[in-house]
């Protein structure tokens, strides 16, 4: 983790050390956290961001040592499962370093360390990531059809999408495709997504989109509930619903036809938040206890503090009592605004 200097070794005191796990005022235990590395991102796909996105001054953004000062207290506080989000969190200069130093983790408090991909850059990181510790990756495919890939991106970059793809699979990593499933845009694709995703053997996962940050077009015009895709594949299909938990907010279905897992993740047509167990931490460093909520801790401030232990705790256990039961995505009208100003790529997906 190199930033023009000697990088500090990981064996940094974890912050929090031998506090109480995390439990928020619902009693709900907090044992997954998405930790994003840059807002930046090499894709513009034109649900998340606009074309001439601004993004944040490098200095505002977290060293890799602070991020993983940051990962090693939420793991003192029972925290077991880490995804690396961003934006795209392979942008980011010798991020690798990082996941060789959480890997070293793995056993030691951390169960699982996994990413959030678009795969553009994952060739080339696929075997170092897999030497880490990493065992499965989600990596965002909208589309298989590279024409619609480069206008949804604005990016031709399918091809290399693709190799990512197969060099996660040649590395061992368990590889779960990430659609958002869009009106209009890609909806008459998606059982051919579906099927040629579990030909590969990977699972899929279809997501509503979410209204988050402003964008060039309408997210009214963009939504397409699950409940109605649901609909359309159980007449193409035998879809039987399973209970496999993979950590996060996806329920599943098992296709018959196709042999493959089918997850659905649906934050406006069915609420999923009973069982939140994720707090996500922003590249600058803050932390939101929803991803549809406005509460937040500075724990940039704390851990650059005069005493990041005590602040660093204090501010974690913050975090608990202002955790929301719910959240409240609506998508009503168009022209409405988005339930929260600020990017996907800013909050870590």
């Amino acid at each position: 983790m190199n930033s023009g200097k000697p990088a500090r070794k990981p064996d940094l005191i974890a912050v929090g050390g031998g506090a109480a796990p995390l439990v928020d005022k619902f009693s709900r235990s907090i044992s997954y956290l998405r930790l994003s590395v840059t807002d930046r991102c090499d894709l513009r796909c034109s649900y998340c961001m606009p074309e001439k996105m601004k993004f944040l001054p490098r200095k505002e953004v977290l060293t890799l040592e602070e991020l993983y000062e940051l990962a090693t207290g939420f793991i003192a506080r029972g925290v077991t499962k880490i995804r690396i989000t961003g934006g795209e969190p392979l942008v980011r200069r010798d991020i690798a370093d990082l996941f060789t130093a959480l890997g070293r983790r793995l056993g030691n408090g951390l169960q699982e360390l996994t990413l959030t991909t678009n795969a553009t850059q994952l060739a080339q990181h696929a075997d170092a990531l897999a030497r880490a510790g990493v065992k499965r990756v989600n990596i965002s495919l909208d589309t298989i059809d590279r024409d619609r890939f480069a206008a949804l991106t604005r990016r031709d970059a399918l091809p290399q999408v693709l190799e990512g793809i197969a060099a996660a699979k040649s590395a061992g990593m368990k590889v779960k495709l990430n659609a958002v499933a869009l009106k209009g845009v890609n909806e008459d694709e998606l059982p051919d997504l579906i099927a040629w995703g579990h030909s590969q053997g990977h699972d899929v996962t279809l997501i509503e989109v979410m209204p988050l940050g402003d964008i060039e077009e309408d997210r009214l015009d963009q939504f397409l509930s699950l409940a109605e895709v649901r609909t359309r594949l159980e007449r193409r299909w035998t879809l039987t619903d399973n209970d496999h938990n993979s950590g996060g907010p996806a329920r599943y279905v098992d296709i018959a036809e196709t042999g493959g897992r089918l997850g659905l993740i649906t934050p406006l047509t069915g609420n999923f938040c009973a069982s939140c167990n994720r707090l996500r931490v922003t590249a600058t460093g803050q932390l939101y206890p929803c991803l549809g909520g406005a509460e937040r801790v500075d724990l940039r401030s704390a851990l650059r503090s005069d005493d990041p232990e005590r602040n660093l705790a204090e501010a974690l256990s913050q975090a608990m009592m202002i955790k929301p039961e719910k959240h409240d995505f609506r998508m009503e009208k168009r022209g409405a605004a988005p339930a929260q100003p600020r990017h996907m790529s800013m909050t870590g997906g």
